[in-house]
């Protein structure tokens, strides 16, 4: 019997990752909700870790993101910045460990040559077309970013920010403030 089943649940999130050429950039919207009241609508979802040189961006429960960037980071360390190691190294732990396994979250990391996603089942993800989403919104983003991928000559940068856009023109868990962080090579 699920008790929790009756309280509102966080909803929090789009994340999109966009790689065109020697460039990647990822966004996320800034609303989190509980329920159907916006609880903040200046979230900072994606944000630069190992010292600048990855970008990282999370949907779901955010002290469980947070947790999650923690460990990716000590990963990255641990395999002297190797961004599909340390994917790998994670999601390993985090579908085996007790305690990672019950956290609620998502993860996309970029850095200049690597776009990936880990998930809590032990996927490290990365993309055929070089398009990324996750959370409420994610399927829009990435509708809109692949359409302009194939049909535009715009950079990844203004790929990820137009699709964010859209998604929050169409899922009410998402909103307009947008933060974007850039990696090239």
């Amino acid at each position: 019997m699920d008790l929790t089943s009756d309280r509102p649940k966080f909803r929090s999130t789009t994340i999109v990752a966009v790689r065109r050429g020697d460039h990647a950039a990822m966004a996320g919207d800034g609303q989190v909700s509980l329920g159907q009241t916006v609880m903040k609508g200046h979230a900072r979802k994606v944000r630069r870790i190992a010292g600048g040189s990855v970008v990282a961006g999370f949907a779901g429960a955010s002290a469980d993101a947070f947790a999650l960037l923690d460990r990716f980071e000590s990963k990255l360390k641990e395999f002297s910045g190797s961004l599909p190691r340390a994917a790998v190294e994670l999601a390993k732990d985090w579908r085996t460990d007790r305690y990672l396994r019950r956290l609620e979250a998502m993860l996309i990391v970029m850095d200049a040559k690597h776009t990936l996603l880990i998930s809590g089942t032990g996927d490290v993800i990365e993309p055929d077309e070089g398009v990324l989403a996750i959370g409420s919104g994610g399927s829009y983003a990435l509708a809109a970013a692949r359409a302009m991928m194939r049909h535009t000559d715009k950079s990844a940068l203004e790929i990820a920010e137009e699709s964010l856009r859209i998604a929050s023109e169409i899922c009410v868990y998402t909103n307009d403030e947008i933060i974007v962080e850039e990696v090239g090579s």
